[in-house]
């Protein structure tokens, strides 16, 4: 029994069905999917994880491995009215359009989410793609772009929309890779570890456009090191091992960063008495350049070939300048995608040539890059790999004595001068390139997914990873105004801090985010404002109700890094003060807790060997106490009453409002008008497909029937007017589909397509009719013939049941009169056992033949012949007189309904005749049992004797004739019963084949239907498998058995002859 104090727990049953509930919901949940997204500036990669797939990178639809960042709108040749949308395209299908159409084309956007439109990348960008119009979003501090496509009022598209778009295309492609009934919507991003707070709240909006709930943001240092984590084991900090420290240094398109991690392992409190060990990836510091990538080194390249071409001759006597070029948007699209082709060349060769025919102006261009020259042009850049390296080790306190390697990631790393200034500062032997520099991160990314998914169940690795700016908070109190830091940038994300205040009014303070700028300079941008909602109200009760001294209170609020996230947030917020309370030594409350065993500890001291229970010693002395315990009541009351005043502090919640600053929420009515415009895209989307299937089935089939007027077999079924109309649409479809057919709506494609298939589809019926009708004809003429064997044998079986019903009649007539014969019988006196024996030997069961069939059933099936045959002959002199041109007197489905209406008929002409054998089998059986049970009453002698004689009458039933056997033959193999063979065997128990096998046999009931007689003969033909199964196995068995016995002998030969 638990002691006092430390009762068992014991659950209610709304608790259980309260975990029952959640153990349901998790197993409906393991059928959905989790993401991870890598959000990179040029290319977007995902990871999908699911039940049977672990890992898998997500392939676009061309089956690439990662999609290039731009989503495109297709201009028609038309102007778009009001309320239509155009055709979206994704990836290297979107950038391929951005010759032609650059000011349609968005690349890169995750340069522009969350930034102003006075931003340095907002410059960036314009000076990267001039032809995208980036204007300011109307009352929002964010960026939105401008196509020019859309009707007036729908030419504003924000940045957070175009990234749901291409998010949603992702989320289309995992789930074309899960396959049907697979839900995904949890995603983890990564981000750029310098990523603000406005930057991040966009992203989480983008996601949400897209249907996407975001699980979490992981920094891509923090996700490199997670995926280097899966398949590693670190040392055990707490057993004495050493953490090891390495450097992860990324360099992509748009920025380069530098992060340092701890990986170790800890052993920790597992279920019950076990432990487990875990491993750890910590960020200790981060450093970034965010202008430093591969955009920037094509940047380089483009400048110098706009040098090189205003330059040329043809150039300066067109009197073209380089702002000129820079700003005409097909040409700067050219000049940008050749140069990341000549970039990524001269990492493998020294040098590389591209040429532009046409270029701008209708002036040629041919430039030539060797890999030193772009080293010259790149000095600069080059000087500021190091950068990030060392701000991160500053951040982390270490020096790159202290990494154990640095770890590459990142497609510019490849870059032969950047991995010239990695060896040179952290030296060769520490650079390691063991993972996978493009898809690390991503998978990093969705391994954390699907570590946060209960559907899941991973490896355990806690991260702990940062949000990178300090964090502080600023207002007023006795009118100065406070500035407090609250987080460092090296403060995890998920860490909480309560912040005291000694306001007991209604106060308001912000946080802000400081975030280097120009040189030394640092910008405070807020963040979240807070304002307290009813503190006066709280502290005016807390004063009255409580009485609590005014010099004792203070007001707390809590903030904390998000989870999802890493942006500020307001938790909750309280208020505490100290009042007097007189102590009480009992009451209702501390009876109650007695009385659950959870009292003083006195009272649950465990009681020694001489003392005894104080509820025992007060039941004995029950009456000698009762006048002293009502006299002590009052006073012993008094005192619990006026016990000792203490001090003891009270808290209380209060209410706050919490606004976003900077990147604000979006309001719920522009929230919704955006999601309303994405799923109208999608439905416009589907409606073009449906579209472009229509018009893809209509000239397939215009081809397709231009192949049939070729055809012989087709010629023969149509008229020459037919094949005339019919050349004729075609040829008129064929110009419409060139002309107008991309243009036309679904209605009029479907339409087309059905005026070409009314020609068409009458003549293939013809064609189609004209091949089947002879055989089938030829099946119901045999029909016939078969229905009309089986007249004689029904006629036969009425004669028969006749004859035997009169001489049953005559045999009940002489029976009377011997029983009348026999009253006065002399032989009284014989012994029981011969007039036993004379009794069984001269009253043999007599078996009468069974009328199956009538008059009627003659009748009908007569009736069904004639009427079959006339119509048979009617049908066929009316096709003959027909041409092979012209439609059938009788169609292949009337034939079809004719066979089936004789073969019914043959049918159950068969089936009462086998259901009569049945029948016949039932009542011997039946007829048996009575005489068996009616002998075990006499003698040993006796009982031999009737057994013998009621076998006998068992084995002489009345069996088929040979005419009905051939019947019934033939009607299994009209009825679809092909390779059954009737033989005439009586009612044997046991019934063997001409090899000496036992047959089965078929049991059926005497009102079995036709179903049950199939079913019956399935299970015979299944049983008759399984014993020649058994009997294979059997003779297999003996063969090995024989083969290992001659093996046996001629080893023992062997052994004898040396």
């Amino acid at each position: 029994m638990a002691p006092p104090g430390r009762r068992r727990f014991s659950p209610s049953p709304f608790t259980i069905i309260l975990g029952l509930l959640f153990l349901f919901s998790t197993t409906a949940s393991a059928a959905s999917g989790v993401l991870g997204i890598d959000l990179g500036t040029e290319y977007i990669k995902a990871a999908l994880v699911k039940p049977g797939i672990p890992l898998e990178i997500v392939l676009t639809k061309d089956s690439k491995r990662k999609e290039l960042s731009a989503v495109a709108f297709k201009p028609s040749k038309a102007a778009l009215p009001a309320g239509s949308f155009p055709e979206r395209l994704y990836g290297g299908d979107a950038v391929a359009l951005q010759a032609r159409f650059p000011g349609d084309v968005f690349p890169n956007l995750k340069q522009l989410l969350g930034v102003t439109p006075e931003s340095d990348a907002v410059k960036v960008y314009n000076e990267r793609y001039p032809a995208v119009k980036v204007e300011g979003t109307e009352g929002r501090p964010t960026v939105s772009v401008n196509s020019g496509i859309f009707a007036e009022g729908e030419k504003t598209f924000t940045v957070e929309e175009l990234l749901a778009m291409e998010l949603q295309n992702i989320r289309d492609n995992a789930k074309a890779l899960a396959g049907k009934g697979v839900d995904i919507q949890d995603v983890v991003f990564t981000v750029p570890p310098f990523y603000t707070a406005d930057e991040r709240r966009a992203l989480e909006a983008s996601a949400k456009l897209a249907g996407l709930k975001v699980l979490g943001m992981v920094s891509d240092g923090m996700a490199v090191g997670i995926h280097y984590a899966t398949s590693r084991t670190f040392p055990t900090v707490n057993e004495g091992g050493k953490p090891e420290t390495h450097l992860v240094f990324d360099m992509g398109a748009g920025s380069a960063s530098a992060t340092v991690l701890r990986f170790q392992g800890r052993k920790v409190k597992d279920v019950g008495k076990y432990n487990k060990t875990i491993q750890e990836v910590q960020v200790l510091g981060a450093g970034w350049d965010r202008t430093l990538g591969g955009d920037a080194l094509n940047t380089l390249i483009v400048d110098d070939m706009i040098k090189s071409f205003v330059a040329l001759p043809a150039a300066k006597s067109a009197a073209i300048t380089a702002d000129q070029v820079k700003a005409h948007g097909r040409t700067a699209a050219k000049l940008f995608k050749e140069a990341e082709k000549v970039r990524q060349v001269l990492s493998a060769n020294t040098q590389t040539s591209a040429f532009f025919e046409g270029l701008y102006e209708d002036v040629d261009f041919r430039y030539k890059l060797s890999r030193t020259q772009l080293e010259d042009l790149a000095t600069e850049h080059a000087n500021r790999v190091q950068a990030p390296i060392k701000q991160a080790l500053d951040a982390a306190g270490l020096t790159i004595d202290d990494i154990d390697s640095v770890i590459v990631h990142g497609g510019a790393t490849r870059t032969p001068f950047v991995q010239a200034q990695l060896e040179a500062f952290a030296g060769k032997a520490k650079i390691k390139t063991n993972v996978n520099s493009d898809e690390a991160a991503v998978f990093g990314a969705a391994f954390k997914a699907a570590g946060i998914s209960p559907s899941f169940r991973v490896k355990e690795i806690r991260d702990s990873d940062t949000q990178g700016f300090p964090l502080g908070i600023q207002y007023q109190f006795n009118l100065k105004d406070r500035d407090q830091k609250i987080f460092t940038p090296t403060s995890k994300i998920g860490a909480t801090k309560d912040l005291p205040f000694q306001m007991m009014g209604e106060f308001e303070f912000s946080i802000y985010e400081a975030r280097p700028g120009a040189g030394d300079e640092t910008t405070k941008a807020p963040v979240l404002d807070f304002k307290s909602g009813n503190l006066t109200r709280v502290v005016t009760q807390m004063i009255d109700g409580d009485g609590c001294d005014r010099d004792t209170f203070n007001n707390y609020v809590q903030v904390r890094l998000s989870p999802v996230t890493g942006t500020p947030e307001v938790t909750s917020a309280w208020v505490t003060c100290e009042a007097e309370v007189e102590e009480k030594k009992g009451g209702v409350v501390e009876g109650v807790k007695n009385f659950f065993g959870m009292g003083d500890k006195k009272d649950q001291e465990v009681l020694r060997d001489d003392e005894s229970s104080p509820e025992s010693s007060e039941a004995a002395s029950d009456s000698s106490a009762a006048p002293s315990a009502s006299s002590s009541a009052e006073p012993e009351s008094s005192e619990s009453a006026t016990g000792k005043k203490k001090k003891q502090q009270v808290k209380s919640a209060n209410t706050f409002h919490v606004t976003q600053k900077g990147y604000e929420k979006h309001p719920r009515k522009e929230f919704k008008k955006m999601q309303d415009r994405l799923l109208a895209f999608d439905s416009s989307d589907r409606s073009r497909r449906i579209r472009e299937e229509s018009l893809n089935n209509l000239e397939a089939f215009t081809y397709r029937a231009r192949d049939l007027l070729e055809d012989e077999s087709f010629v023969t079924a149509s008229t020459s007017a037919e094949r005339s109309l019919l050349e004729e649409k075609l040829s008129a479809a064929s110009d419409w589909i060139y002309s107008e057919g991309h243009d036309a709506t679904e209605e009029v494609l479907k339409s087309k397509l059905k005026e070409l298939k009314d020609i068409v589809d009458p003549v293939n019926k013809r064609k189609t009719e004209s091949g089947n009708r002879p055989e089938l004809i030829k099946e119901i003429r045999g029909a016939i013939a078969d229905l009309k064997s089986v007249i004689p044998m029904m006629k036969e079986n009425i004669e028969a049941a006749i004859i035997a019903k009169s001489a049953e009649e005559e045999a009940s007539k002489s029976s009377a009169a011997a029983e009348s014969a026999t009253t006065a019988d002399p032989l009284d006196d014989l012994e029981e056992d011969e007039l036993l024996k004379s009794s069984t030997t001269t009253q043999a069961p007599m078996h009468t033949a069974e009328a199956i069939y009538t008059e009627e059933d003659i009748k009908a099936i007569e009736d069904t012949i004639e009427e079959s045959t006339k119509w048979m002959d009617e049908k066929e002199a009316a096709q003959k007189k027909l041409k092979e041109n012209e439609d059938p007197a009788v169609t292949v489905k009337e034939l079809n309904a004719k066979k089936k209406e004789l073969d019914d008929g043959l049918t159950r002409v068969m089936t009462k005749r086998m259901q009569s054998f049945q029948r016949q089998q039932n009542q011997q059986k039946s007829k048996s049992k009575s005489e068996s049970k009616k002998s075990k009453s006499k003698t040993k002698k006796s009982k031999k004797t009737s057994s013998t004689s009621a076998d006998e009458a068992a084995a002489t039933p009345s069996s088929p004739t040979e005419a009905e056997m051939k019947a019934a033959q033939e009607a299994l193999e009209k009825a679809g019963i092909k390779g059954a063979k009737l033989e005439q065997m009586g009612f044997q128990k046991e019934i063997m084949d001409k090899d000496g096998k036992p047959l089965v046999r078929l049991d059926l009931p005497e009102d079995a239907s036709e179903d049950d007689i199939k079913a019956a003969i399935d299970r015979a033909i299944n049983e008759g498998k399984r014993m020649k199964a058994d009997d294979d196995k059997k003779k297999a068995k003996e063969k090995k058995e024989k083969k290992e016995h001659e093996d046996k002998a001629a080893r023992t030969t062997d052994k004898d002859e040396l």
